[in-house]
């Protein structure tokens, strides 16, 4: 008898479709429980990364603590203009040479400077703070190795540690004084202007940018630069000494590189902060001193500055044309 032909192709059972699509719901649904905790996983690390990176702005972690354990070389920095309110201020510097002289384990202190100079004041209190840690601290040396620059005021600063070490290229000296600006007399005459300054004092609108030239307060100007300068020599002759060869050049102003400022008795000799921590101080460790304006202090000063000037526009405070300066 001829046999039934084997069916390949079965008529699927009723209500297959529901089936397959639970299936697959079932699986997207798997899927999206997995991606959402994956995304909260990453949002947590995100979330703990911030964090940390507040709390080092803050100070809270990484924060050098004032005492080290193992014997080492202290680097202070003095970079920029020497001003207050600024990275090179007085303030800034003499705290970072106090912590660095006050660590036991401190084997001698180096004030790295890369500095063109600035206010003779914020100067020569740095150079005072120098001469006193030397003075309170007198087994523990204290060197200045230059960079780029040292001059002026950064050179007034650098007289009083123990020796000056600098590179090839460094520029050194320009032991002068200056006070400049602008004269516009001339230009609001060619413009058809008319200067009006009012003030209670003879001399209070001394050296004004905008009237001519008043001789007699030229002459007493230059009267107070001589005054700082001879101060400026005197402070270089104190920390310099016997190693200083003066010349007629020496206290004009000029600038000098490498060996010349050797030659001079300006600088000591050649080498950089690492040199001089191994082979002369021979505390090859390195700690930084240099006080650190952290993000939070950064962002409270702006802050400040920005709503003062938002007071001002305001009109809550005014910007008088009179002033005690």
């Amino acid at each position: 008898m001829p046999q039934d032909p084997v069916r390949t192709d079965p008529t699927p059972e009723p209500g297959w479709e529901r089936s397959v699509l639970e299936r697959v719901a079932l699986a997207s649904l798997h899927e999206q429980r997995r991606s959402r905790r994956w995304g909260i996983f990453f949002k947590l690390l995100g979330f703990v990364y911030l964090f940390a990176l507040l709390f080092v702005a803050l100070g809270w972690i990484g924060k050098r603590e004032g005492v080290t354990t193992t014997k080492h070389t202290a680097v202070v920095e003095l970079r920029g203009v020497i001003a207050a309110e600024q990275p090179g201020s007085a303030d800034n510097v003499n705290a970072g040479l106090q912590e660095a002289f006050k660590d036991k384990n401190t084997q001698g202190v180096v004030l790295r400077i890369n500095s063109p100079g600035g206010s003779p004041v914020q100067a020569g209190q740095i150079n005072d703070e120098m001469k006193r840690l030397r003075a309170k601290y007198p087994n523990t040396p204290l060197y200045v190795v230059v960079e780029d620059i040292c001059a002026s005021g950064g050179y007034y600063v650098a007289v009083a540690a123990d020796k000056i070490f600098i590179n090839e290229s460094s520029i050194v000296g320009s032991i002068g004084v200056l006070m400049d600006g602008f004269g516009f007399s001339g230009v609001l005459e060619k413009l058809g202007v008319e200067r009006r300054l009012l003030s209670a004092g003879e001399n209070k609108g001394f050296m004004d940018p905008f009237s001519p030239v008043n001789p007699e307060q030229k002459e007493h100007a230059q009267t107070m630069l001589n005054a700082i300068h001879q101060q400026f020599m005197k402070v270089v002759r104190e920390g310099r000494g016997d190693r200083l060869k003066e010349t007629p050049e020496l206290f004009s102003g000029l600038m000098w590189t490498g060996q010349k400022s050797i030659d001079l008795g300006l600088a000591d000799a050649f080498g950089s902060v690492e040199y001089v921590a191994r082979e002369i101080i021979k505390a090859e460790d390195l700690v930084d001193y240099t006080p650190r304006e952290n993000i939070a202090e950064r962002v409270a000063k702006r802050f400040g500055a920005t709503f003062a000037d938002a007071l001002v526009r305001a009109g809550v405070f005014s910007a008088s044309n009179f002033s005690l300066r």
